[in-house]
């Protein structure tokens, strides 16, 4: 083997990343000329800049310095961080995000207020648009580029461009009340992805916006607990079976100043999306058992909601963004479609599929098919008749980009991308070109220019694994995984990986880690570039196995439901299936195998951990578990696990409770002293019943750290307090 420089903790979590230059956000300009993109710096990998590409000379640059924009270091709003935590953006710094308006105007929110980039100039002209004490978020620009909108104290403003003058667009938020406007609860931001509660009309007459009452909902006090302070934060946290925000819809019409009701919620409806077509604003509701997804229509100036769809599972639905006006009465849509079996006639389940809704009858047609998940919908090409998507078509461990004609022949599914590797899209808005960031286990994310049929016009980040690459000390000793599936105790495919050391010999006999997250919404076995920490543990000498069970991501519903009412049963069914198959495999030491979670996974490493035959693991490391599903909020929990009245027994077996008394294995608990998310109190409560039985266990907490950890020094003693508790119960054997 070529001589590769050792991999240490500091240089795994250190600038640059080793995974190489990676451009994020990446949208075209309104007339398709340029790219833009944020990118992290190469000695900050936490601090990020405005990026450009010139899609005709293909020149990049750097396009706004983030040093050039406000003050480093103002303090966040307590909504800021908890909107940074709910979009995983949180521990970064410089510029996080930024609107296009016009083709020369942007508007980059930055510290709390907003600044409008004016391109037309050399260098670029920048103008503050608000210098306030208090914190604005959720900052867009208005379609046509006129206004630059933005919440601040419950209540949706916008500064008009042309005068500079701030207009506040809804009622004004009532805080002592707990009520808002124009905002997102709790619910929606962590659970539904949708991180607003106000929406533009395309001709700017309109704006829609939403009133969130929170006053039903329970406070639950949440330590906040930092290394030098404690912060009591009175968190308006919906839990299972307890009353959610009762969020309301308006119109308000800008040019007589006018608030029109759409719909009233209630405590047990959910807000799911909204999206304006010229003719109509349309408004997605859930029912709190979300078994249906109602799509109702509002002519604009009438406003009278009307139904026009629903889309009803047994179990649970999923939502979507996907939506697209195609004129004519029709939105293309994707909704989760039943789908024939491809042999014995046997019905595998719903998968979700671009369907075309016919507005007047109410009909649902499908415009593809198949056993296969459509991921969503990237873009539509309504000259030349073409719809572009990503999904999962040929292999569940690949996302590739895909087209349709929107005459219907589904059979005409068309894949653009290659085989082999991973690919996320962004589609420029004349649908002719696409950037496309790629990545497979031996080649980190490269990002190009490509026309849709798949033609790479330009690299706008090639990512070489070259001399110079940061990688390149360590690459001697890179690895990629084994892919391979199992069977499930109901006959339906696992698929799994499996990484071994960089000096594997298979005359040996190794210590096994299984890494597992195992919950709804999240894939972990899949074809692209490894996470660099499986890199960490094989150059320690450990097998790295990875297991999809059911319930996980994009299998299709039957895959999906196996968890419906009680979860940590089948997952764990099938996580003990992989361990099996492990114990079977001669390189591996049966009395060495460890596991180790986060969130969902430390709550899996749990119920695994406690469910298993004794002596199946030597060790578990269980890193922010939930651990009883009362303490988690309503949307997630109720979607998988009913109401908590129809269903005590299912909340009892699902919680790690009554399993404690089976622990006899080393367990090292982790947890972030703000978790605002899965809150503290789950490890505590967990503390309290372990030691109440006897019970011996690690213990690490992160003060001042909420659901992730993210400060790089704090991220090397996160893995260095993994590694010492794994290395003292796995060490030994051959």
């Amino acid at each position: 083997m070529p001589h590769s420089s050792p991999l240490t903790l500091e240089r795994l979590y250190a600038s640059p990343s080793l995974s190489g230059p990676s451009p994020e956000g990446i949208k075209f300009s309104p007339d398709g000329r340029r790219l833009t993109f944020i990118r992290a710096r190469a000695e900050d990998a936490t601090r990020y800049d405005l990026w450009q590409f010139d899609v005709e000379t293909g020149t990049p640059g750097l396009l706004v310095d983030s040093d050039l924009i406000g003050s480093a270091d103002t303090a966040l709003s307590e909504e800021e961080k908890a909107l940074r935590e709910r979009k995983r953006i949180a521990g970064r710094t410089g510029i996080l995000e930024y609107h296009w308006g016009t083709d020369t105007l942007i508007l980059v929110p930055h510290q709390g207020d907003l600044y409008l980039v004016d391109l037309t100039g050399d260098p670029v002209a920048i103008r503050q648009l608000t210098d306030t004490d208090d914190f604005e978020y959720d900052t867009r620009m208005s379609p046509l580029g006129r206004w630059a909108s933005f919440v601040r104290d419950g209540a949706v403003y916008a500064v008009n461009l042309e005068t500079g003058a701030e207009q506040c667009l809804s009622p004004a938020g009532e805080p002592d009340r707990a009520i808002s406007y124009g905002t997102a609860e709790f619910v929606a931001q962590e659970e539904m992805s949708r991180y607003t509660g106000y929406w533009w009309s395309p001709d700017e007459k309109y704006l829609a916006y939403t009133r969130v009452d929170e006053r039903g909902v329970d406070v639950v006090p949440r330590f906040d607990i930092a290394a030098e302070e404690v912060a009591v934060i009175a968190q308006r946290y919906p839990r299972a079976g307890r009353a959610n925000a009762e969020v309301s819809l308006f119109v308000r019409d800008l040019q007589t100043g006018q608030d029109i009701q759409i719909l009233d919620t209630g405590p047990d409806t959910y807000l799911a999306r909204v999206n304006w077509t010229p003719e109509a604003l349309w408004v997605q509701t859930l029912n709190r058992d979300q078994t249906e997804i109602a799509y109702h229509r509002a002519p604009v100036g009438d406003w009278t909601p009307a139904p026009v769809f629903t889309e009803r599972h047994e179990g649970w639905v999923n939502l979507s963004k996907d939506f697209r006006d195609l004129g004519s009465g029709r939105i293309l849509v994707s909704a989760e479609l039943d789908q024939a079996a491809p042999d014995a006639g046997a019905a595998p389940g719903a998968f979700r599929h671009l369907a075309i809704l016919d507005t007047q009858s109410g009909t649902l047609s499908a415009l593809t098919n198949g056993v296969w998940e459509v991921d969503a919908l990237i873009g539509v090409d309504l000259q030349a008749r073409q719809a572009y998507f990503t999904a999962y078509r040929d292999t569940v461990l690949e996302r590739h980009l895909y087209s349709i004609s929107l005459n219907g022949e589904a059979s005409e599914v068309r894949r653009l991308t290659p085989l082999g590797q991973t690919w996320s899209v962004s589609m420029a808005p004349d649908a002719r070109h696409f950037v496309g960031t790629s990545s497979d286990p031996s080649q980190p994310p490269q990002t190009g220019l490509y026309r849709v049929d798949g033609t790479r016009v330009t690299w706008i980040e090639e990512n070489r694994l070259d001399a110079n690459h940061p990688y390149a000390p360590y690459l001697a000793a890179h690895t990629v995984p084994d892919y391979g599936t199992l069977v499930a105790e109901d006959g339906q495919r696992l698929h799994y990986s499996l990484q071994t050391p960089p000096d594997f010999d298979p005359g040996r006999r190794y210590p096994v880690l299984v890494e597992v997250y195992g919950g709804p919404h999240v894939q972990t076995v899949d074809r692209n570039w490894e996470r660099l920490a499986d890199q960490f543990y094989t150059q320690q000498g450990y097998v790295v196995f990875r297991l999809d069970n059911r319930g996980s991501a994009h299998r299709g519903k039957r895959f999906e439901t196996s968890i419906y009412r009680q979860t940590g049963r089948a997952e764990v069914q099938d996580q003990l299936t992989g361990i099996a198959w492990l114990k079977r495999q001669a390189f591996v030491d049966p009395e060495r195998i460890a596991i180790q979670g986060w969130s969902y996974g430390g709550y899996m490493t749990l119920m695994t951990l406690l469910q298993a035959p004794a002596g199946t693991f030597a060790a578990a490391v269980s890193g922010a578990p939930v651990t009883d599903w009362s303490l988690y909020d309503t949307f997630y929990t109720e979607r998988y696990m009913d109401h908590p009245e129809d269903n005590a027994d299912g909340y009892h077996k699902s919680s790690v409770f009554p399993y404690l008394d089976a622990l006899q294995t080393p367990l090292l608990l982790i947890h972030g002293m703000a978790d605002d998310n899965v809150t503290f109190d789950n490890s505590t409560r967990l503390m309290a019943a372990l030691q109440a039985k006897g019970k011996m266990f690690e213990l690490m907490t992160y003060p001042g750290q909420r659901h992730g950890i993210r400060d790089p020094a704090l991220r090397v003693h996160l893995m260095r307090t993994r590694l010492a508790f794994l290395e003292r119960h796995l060490q030994g054997g051959e």
